[in-house]
Order: structure tokens, then sequence, then C-alpha cells
């Protein structure tokens, strides 16, 4: 790879933060002065039609991939040389001649209550409107409180916290990773339990995608946190195993305390009635066996709930 590595990035206010970060620390691992990092490596903003289509789950549009489609293609094509993800919004399967080069040191990867009215989850009222545009979230807060009025919430961060701020609803879900890259953390008021609200795959996590035959740049060991990287390889074969998609209630969740790994994922019906869950641990894992983990633990949960898909089509509105 030869300078300038031009980064594709989504536009909004967050992936812009996140690319940043990433473009920074790509810079300086390369030795580049900092005055010289923006020109060396920058950014190149691109329109996803998940950004587009606001009014709308993902799950009508045709899944999570509608965030990263656009930017690969532009990889593929050579007008880009990296791109930067969620890496919960990164499909299970890459697409041919692309990989995940690197994963960086994971934020936290908890969910975060956000409301104007009320401190804690457990303090909503019976029959509270709550606001978030992931099925598993949804699923997990009825699990727990079934007489919640959930309600699609989508936009950029900004649009959530304001709307919230609003009393539009009387409360939110967002991911605290996010809030934390923005340096919005003032407007959490509970940061969830991971056991109560198993985070998505990923969550919390970047991913650092390139053509394949750019897999040993440079830069590359230098940005990659062994950790997270086998702790999302063991989450993503979860996810892998039990279709995780925009479309199915899934969460998996990996921690690694010193030399052992566990991992904990789950699946619930839509409506939060059913939770599915198993968990299991390693010694000394590598991101294969990780990622065998995740999948024979998923494909557990699978075996017992079956298919959990939600349907588009039936949903209201």
């Amino acid at each position: 790879m030869t300078l300038p590595l031009r980064i594709g990035t989504r536009r909004s206010k967050l992936a812009l933060a996140q690319s940043g970060m990433m473009q920074r620390a790509i810079g300086r691992a390369l030795g580049i002065a900092e005055a010289e990092i923006e020109t060396a490596v920058p950014l190149v903003e691109i329109v996803t039609t998940g950004d587009r289509i606001q009014d709308r789950r993902l799950m009508e549009l045709g899944g999570k991939a509608l965030f990263t489609k656009e930017i690969e293609e532009a990889l593929l094509d050579g007008r880009i040389d990296i791109a930067i993800h969620s890496m919960k919004d990164v499909p299970a399967e890459q697409p041919e001649g692309l990989c995940i080069a690197a994963i960086p040191k994971r934020e936290d990867a908890r969910d975060a209550f956000v409301s104007r009215d009320f401190e804690r989850f457990d303090a909503l009222p019976i029959g509270a409107r709550l606001g978030t545009a992931s099925l598993r979230r949804q699923a997990q807060a009825l699990a727990l409180r079934p007489d919640l009025k959930v309600e699609m919430l989508r936009g950029n961060i900004d649009t959530r916290l304001r709307r919230a701020a609003e009393g539009d609803f009387d409360a939110i879900l967002l991911a605290v990773s996010g809030m934390t890259r923005l340096g919005v953390t003032e407007h959490i008021r509970e940061k969830l339990s991971p056991d109560a609200f198993l985070p998505a795959p990923g969550q919390g996590a970047l991913a650092i995608q390139t053509r394949a035959e750019d897999i040993e740049a440079p830069w590359v060991a230098a940005l990659n946190h062994a950790p997270t990287a086998v702790a999302v390889a063991a989450e993503r074969g979860a996810m892998t195993a039990l279709e995780g998609s925009c479309r199915t209630a899934v969460g998996a969740y990996a921690v690694i305390d010193g030399d052992t790994l566990r991992l904990t994922t789950e699946m619930l019906s839509p409506d939060g009635s059913a939770r599915w869950r198993r968990a299991g641990e390693l010694f000394q894992p590598t991101e294969a066996d990780a990622r065998a983990l995740g999948e024979k633990l998923g494909a557990e949960v699978h075996a017992f709930a079956g298919d959990q898909e939600v349907d588009p089509a039936s949903l209201d509105g």
C-alpha cells in the first residue's frame, strides 16, 4: 500500500469520529508527522443506503449490510484503501476479495439507558414508551418488562438524544461505546447489565477492512488488539450459527479474564416471551478456537430456539 491511504467512512458524526481515531492511529503507526496525517491518510465520506433511509427498520430494507455495501464497493473498485466500520454492522461473511485486517481495542460493550425523567430502566412506569430500532434490545427489554410499549427510533445519536430530551419517548437505549466516542456520556442514566442486556456480537468494537492482498500492511499489527480480536471471533461465530441479522434477536458477549475466555450467547423471541441461552469457556484460545466455540454454542441455542426470524411484512407501519 502506498500513500495516500484513503479511508472510506460513513458521513455520520459517529462514523467520522471513529474513522478520525483510526486515521490518527494509522498515521502514527506509519511514523507520519501529526500535521501531515490528514493529507497522507485522508477520509473519504460515503453515503450508504442505511444513512439515506431513516424512516424504516433495517430489516425492512435488507439488513445491516446497508451500512457497509457502498463502502465495500468503493474498496473493491480501488476508490478507497481502508474502510472503518462498527463491527456490529459487519455481516458474518466477507465479500470476496476483502478481509477484516485489524480489530482495535474494544470500547465498553454495554447498552446505555437514556431518559429525561427516569434514572434507571427498573424505574420506568407501567406502559412506558421505549425507543429503539434494535430487535435485540426490544426483545430483551420486553423479556424483563412485557408491559413496555416499544416504538421504532432510528437516526443518528444526536437525533435520538434530542427526541428523548423532548419527551417523545420515556426512555431510549443506545450503545455506550458510541456515546463515549462522541463525548456525550453525560446523557447516560444507567449502563445496563450485560447479563440482562447481552450485547450485540461485536458491539463496542471497530472493524478495519482492507482488500485481501493488503492484510500484511505495516500498520495492521500495530492497530490489532489480540484479546479483542479473539473475543469478537467468538461472538461472530455465534452470530453465524444463529443466523444473526436485523431480523433475529441475537446477543453474544465474550470476556477474557487472564487466559480464559468466557462466551455467553442467546436468542430471544421478538416479543421477549422466550429466551434461549448457552455459555462456555476456553483456556488460552486462538481466534479459530474462539470462533469454533461460538459456532458450537450458537448451534445449541438455535437447536432449541428454532426459527425466530421476524417477517418485515408483519410489522406495523
